[in-house]
């Protein structure tokens, strides 16, 4: 399987980062895992690599309920920045909500690519990726 995939995890939850960590390590799909436990630090982080794409995620799992800085507040200044990123990045919303309010309020985020009720099976993960590579292969056509 291709190994070029940086993901990045932004999630407070420390059991639900080490699972789903090793979930996707499982799978032998990613070149990179970075974890943060609010938007806050994400989006930093996102700042400081506007320009750098061996760095940058190429997939977001991305939580809703964080202290600091939530899901949401996260992708209102992710939708400032996304121009000045080097590379497309995707993002999936990955929460424990079912509040029919977030499942629509997500959906309406064009930047977000779908709403995933945790946790997260592998069979999930395997699809995302899957989807990806499409995309991908379809862009570089």
């Amino acid at each position: 399987m291709n190994k070029n995939f940086n993901f990045c995890i932004v999630d407070d939850d420390d059991i639900y980062q080490f699972t789903i960590k090793k979930t996707i390590q499982a799978l032998n799909y990613s070149k990179s895992i970075i974890a943060f436990s609010d938007g806050e630090e994400a989006l930093h982080f996102m700042l400081d690599n506007l320009t750098n794409e061996e760095e940058l995620p190429d997939i977001i799992l991305l939580d809703i309920n964080m202290p600091i800085m939530d899901g949401f507040q996260f992708m209102e200044e992710f939708i400032k920045i996304k121009p000045k990123l080097s590379k497309k990045i995707t993002i999936y919303m990955a929460s424990s909500s079912v509040d029919e309010t977030d499942i629509k309020k997500a959906h309406e985020i064009s930047e977000i690519s779908d709403y995933i009720i945790k946790p997260i099976k592998q069979g999930k993960i395997k699809s995302i990726i899957e989807i990806f590579l499409k995309e991908k292969n379809t862009e570089t056509k």
